[in-house]
């Protein structure tokens, strides 16, 4: 599988594998957040673009493209790649680059995963970068008004990863009762005890959940099947665009 990007104006833009850390998982306590491996693989499930000017901007409220300011940090050697052009509170960032995949892939293209980002939401698309020569922007929503928003020298501003074309229209959804599928029931049931008996354990002082911290059996992909699956994953490494 090959993801090509072509610089379409000046440099390429500056590109890197989607890292595990994030800042708000580094201040919990112990950091804890990592023991969550949905969370971890999330993160680094992608690449990131970085922002290479910073600036600060800000919106009033308003529906028009001039309701929304922006300012180049003091020191900025390049403009922005911000700019106001669709209205009603969405910045748009340019990516510089034509992205292509191969075909029957699509490109989910949205703000970096699990990045908290005061006072504006980014937005999410899904593109067909298997034949389009279009580029796309990167764009964010204001949630509030008059509170300025900085994005820093650096700072990634957006994430792009590969998506199989029509593997969601071919999933066929259907609820199950868990008497439908015994083995299914069995295994959830003695995980969902085991969990109680853990979380109560937790509150007495000097046990063995207190010594444990966590329970680790969907990291380490254990269940009462027996050993992890082969394909169980406890983290992703992604290569670097070359």
């Amino acid at each position: 599988m090959r993801l090509i990007c072509y610089a379409t104006s000046g440099p390429p833009p500056h590109i890197t594998a989607a890292p595990l850390e994030r800042d708000w998982m580094d201040q919990t306590p112990q950091g804890y957040a990592y023991r969550c491996l949905p969370l971890n693989i999330a993160n680094t499930h992608g690449w990131l673009i970085h922002n290479p000017a910073p600036f600060i901007a800000q919106w009033n409220g308003g529906a028009g493209i001039e309701a929304i300011t922006i300012h180049p940090s003091a020191g900025a050697a390049r403009p922005a790649v911000a700019s106001s052009h669709f209205g009603n509170g969405v910045l748009t960032l340019g990516v510089n680059g034509l992205f292509r995949t191969e075909p029957g892939y699509d490109l989910w293209v949205g703000g970096p995963v699990n990045m908290i980002k005061d006072g504006i939401q980014p937005l999410t698309g899904v593109v067909e970068t298997d034949w389009s020569p279009f580029t796309f922007t990167m764009n964010y929503k204001f949630t509030r008004p008059f509170v300025p928003v900085g994005f820093g020298q650096g700072e990634p501003y957006c994430m792009v990863f590969p998506l199989q074309r029509g593997t969601i229209e071919t999933t066929l959804p259907e609820f199950r009762t868990l008497d439908q599928d015994p083995e299914v029931e069995e295994a959830y049931l003695a995980w969902a005890e085991s969990r109680r008996n853990f979380n109560a354990e937790l509150k007495v002082e000097g046990s063995a959940a207190q010594r444990q911290k966590w329970q680790k059996e969907y990291f380490k992909g254990a269940s009462q099947w027996g050993k992890a699956p082969p394909d169980h994953r406890t983290k992703v490494k992604l290569k670097d665009f070359k």
